[in-house]
């Protein structure tokens, strides 16, 4: 294994492939900050989803444009919506070969199927993950799973001498992003966004938790805002079905057919956001709003954002499922019960209002600080 520190001379072309779900890609903005900051005159392509296209378009960010990638084993099978998004895997790599990337990046798991398909895009040099099984690459570390993601590709930036000028995501809200969150909640309403999905059940907390929150929030006067994809619809009406504070208007869900845009624009402008182990965390991160987490141990070790300044984790240390008894680590069950449960509404409240006088504590500071 190479792994040269130093800054490489004459590259003005760099490939970065992580084509996965939206919480995926925010672990890797502080690497690719990195690399901006090591390779200011650089262009920064993107191979990711359709989503990543969507989203990424005019937004700031170290990425200059996105190349979305073919489907592909392993690595990505577009939905039936995303077909007409998709190009063929022929003339993909024979751009991407006729692009001539100085640098590409395999970001996408420990490289058994993702290895292969960055070598095929005939950049001059290629560095990414390895596991056992996976073929070497020109420059690569270890995959081990127990690592956070963030700290992950910050290691494998600094193969190609970039180093960290930060370790917490950042991603700015665009005015297309407040203007839809400004159509499902109106400008200037005080509000909490909850976010009780998650697409492995095991990892959601119960909805009727939620509810006993969403409760707490209400009596301080917020709006609550749920946000959930239509096939969870049924654990939106169980929150809000399960709230007993009134008014019950207080409590909305921000409908199925919310862009991601319009989502970062309300985790943007929300005074607090709790969600499981999902997208949203990593988000409301990233838009510098204060937020809970519910956490299954294992998963906040690798998923978990490494800073505490606005962020609560609250963490189930459950090792052994709750229906059968057997353990969780290292091989699960196929039951489908929380295996997060054990973590009360008391926590949840108890940290929700600590985030709330923190934020209020830090507004009047900079309002005192103003006056001066």
């Amino acid at each position: 294994m190479d792994a040269c520190h130093d800054r490489l001379a004459g590259i003005t072309k760099i490939a970065v492939l992580r084509a996965n779900s939206v919480g995926d890609f925010f672990f890797i903005l502080p690497a690719l900050e990195a690399i901006r900051a090591a390779y200011p005159a650089c262009e920064i392509v993107l191979l990711g989803r359709p989503w990543h296209a969507r989203f990424l378009s005019g937004r700031p960010s170290p990425i200059d444009r996105v190349a979305v990638i073919p489907a592909h084993e392993g690595l990505f099978q577009p939905s039936d919506g995303e077909l007409a998004e998709v190009p063929e895997p022929g003339p993909f790599f024979r751009s991407m070969r006729e692009e001539r990337f100085d640098i590409a990046f395999q970001c996408h798991g420990g490289g058994r199927h993702s290895n292969p398909f960055i070598s095929s895009i005939g950049a001059k040099l290629t560095v990414g993950s390895r596991t056992p099984d996976a073929e070497p690459l020109d420059r690569w570390i270890p995959y081990d799973v127990f690592q956070p993601e963030v700290a992950r590709y910050l290691d494998l930036v600094s193969l190609i001498g970039a180093r960290p000028v930060s370790l917490v995501p950042r991603l700015q809200a665009t005015p297309s992003d407040l203007a839809e969150a400004d159509e499902v909640v109106p400008p200037a309403t005080p509000f909490a966004l909850l976010h009780p999905g998650s697409t492995d059940q095991r990892r959601r907390w119960p909805a009727p938790f939620f509810a006993r929150l969403a409760d707490a929030i209400a009596d301080r006067g917020l709006r609550v805002v749920v946000n959930a994809i239509a096939s969870e619809s049924d654990v939106v009406e169980d929150l809000i079905g399960s709230m007993t504070s009134r008014p019950r208007p207080r409590a909305i869900w921000a409908g199925p057919d919310l862009s991601l845009s319009g989502l970062y624009g309300l985790i943007a402008r929300a005074a607090v956001v709790a969600s499981n182990d999902s997208g949203p965390v990593h988000m409301a991160v990233a838009a510098e709003t204060p937020c809970l987490g519910f956490f299954w141990c294992y998963n906040l070790l690798t998923y978990g954002p490494l800073s505490r300044q606005g962020f609560t984790p609250l963490v189930s240390w459950r090792m052994h499922c709750p229906d059968c008894q057997g353990d969780l680590v290292p091989s699960q069950c196929q039951h489908s019960s929380s295996i997060i449960s054990d973590i009360l509404p008391e926590r949840a409240i108890e940290a929700l209002n600590q985030l709330l006088q923190a934020r209020s504590n830090a507004e009047r500071h900079g309002e005192e600080k103003g006056d001066l």
